[in-house]
């Protein structure tokens, strides 16, 4: 088995609607991403052979989410009341809402499923909140 990995990152703030503790207040972090892809063989095309897949593909994909997640507040969805929501985006913030509790381990499985969706094999996403702490989804 080949695995590739890249790496990019993003700054935004969040918050855990329900949580008992500081994370409850928004809160932005600098996020690492890691995403490593699999193969069990290497491509025989021209442009890419000998190859799992062109680093340069790779990196700019992760990139695309990552851009989109960044500087920006991501807030599940019906976390925020309307009026509050109404008040952000009229003075201009930028805001991302999501399905899910914007927590690391959500983050990871997201993005998996974001790079898969683009025809990626995905063996993990490892999601930073600090430099310490990370979450990592993997599907075995």
């Amino acid at each position: 088995m080949y695995y590739l990995k890249t790496e990019q990152s993003f700054d935004s703030a969040h918050f855990l609607k329900g949580y008992q503790g500081k994370c409850s207040n928004i809160h932005g972090h600098r996020w690492r991403v890691v995403v490593e892809i699999k193969a069990r063989e290497l491509s025989d095309h021209p442009q890419t052979r000998g190859m799992v897949v062109d680093f340069g593909d790779l990196k700019a994909a992760l990139k695309e989410i990552c851009d989109h997640l960044d500087h920006c507040l991501i807030y599940e969805s019906g976390s925020l009341r309307p009026g509050t929501l109404l008040a952000l985006e009229e003075e201009g913030f930028r805001l991302v809402e999501l399905p899910f509790r914007p927590t690391a381990e959500h983050l990871a499985r997201h993005i998996s499923q974001l790079m898969k969706a683009q025809g990626y094999e995905v063996d993990r996403v490892e999601v930073y909140e600090t430099p310490n702490n990370c979450a990592v989804y993997g599907e075995d």
